[in-house]
Parts: C-alpha cells; sequence; structure tokens
C-alpha cells in the first residue's frame, strides 16, 4: 500500500513538471492565447520591422491592448502593412504613434503605441498616421564606426 501512495505522488509530481514546462514554453515562445473578443482593426506602414513577428503583443503604457495579426510587403509604397488587432475595450485618438519596441532578455518585439491628444477617435480599418521603425543593430553599429572613422580622418 505504501508503495502505491509513493508511485501516486511521484507521478502527481511528473505531471505538474510537464505542465509547468509546457506553460513556460508557450510563454517563451509568445503562443499564450489572446481572446479579444470584440475587436477593430488598425493598419500602420513600417519601413523595418525588424524581428517582428504575427501574434507580437500591442502595448500602450505597459499593457497589453492587441496582437499583431497579419504582416505584409506593399508594392506601391515598398514598406511593411502590419495589421493590428485591438480590444475594443481601448480606444485610441486619431494621432496614435506606433513604434516597434524590444522587451526583455530574449530580444521579443512588440508595437507600442503612444496616444496622442486628438479627439477623433481610431475606428475599424484606421490607418495609424504615426509610425516609428525598429532600431536595427547592426544599422546603429555601423553608424557609430563611420562616426568614429569620420572623427579620426579630421586630424
Amino acid at each position: 500500500m505504501q508503495r502505491t501512495t509513493m508511485d501516486l505522488w511521484v507521478g502527481l509530481f511528473v505531471i505538474l513538471g510537464i505542465g509547468a514546462l509546457l506553460i513556460l514554453s508557450l510563454k517563451v515562445g509568445n503562443l499564450n492565447t489572446y481572446s479579444a473578443g470584440q475587436s477593430y482593426q488598425l493598419i500602420g506602414h513600417f519601413e523595418n520591422i525588424g524581428g517582428l513577428k504575427i501574434r507580437a503583443p500591442v502595448k500602450s503604457s505597459g499593457v497589453v491592448v492587441g496582437r499583431v495579426v497579419n504582416i505584409q510587403f506593399s508594392l506601391e509604397t515598398y514598406d511593411a502593412v502590419v495589421t493590428l488587432s485591438i480590444d475594443s475595450r481601448y480606444i485610441f485618438p486619431k494621432d496614435t504613434f506606433a513604434s516597434i519596441l524590444t522587451a526583455g532578455l530574449l530580444g521579443e518585439q512588440y508595437i507600442g503605441l503612444a496616444a496622442g491628444g486628438d479627439e477623433i477617435m481610431l475606428k475599424d480599418g484606421d490607418k495609424l498616421m504615426k509610425t516609428n521603425s525598429a532600431m536595427v543593430l547592426e544599422e546603429l553599429i555601423g553608424r557609430f564606426l563611420f562616426d568614429k572613422a569620420s572623427e579620426s580622418n579630421d586630424f
């Protein structure tokens, strides 16, 4: 009887451990569920989206208010067209600014919304007029090295 009880506790512990690993892998992989219920879609044009992926969070003041639902390349403007699904509980002014930002040690990219002061609010299908592309580390290093090289040639 005591052996059966011990086996039961070990089995329960193993199942809880596997469940914890599953939840952790979903969090790291950004596959956690986001059920907005009612939502509306916004469209943003970005010159460079970096490593932004579908299902990336859309945050405002650190709060997840939506998700990226689609990323396409525009043949007319030659930039990335990102479609955002925003929870209908959150409404933003027409002059809201969207930036691609990086968070955490793993470098997860997300879209940050900074609300403007316009009295007219965004609605389903509207285009975000103000966007800021992702910062690319290689470009920043290249600029820094180019600036340093040009400083040394001035002497």
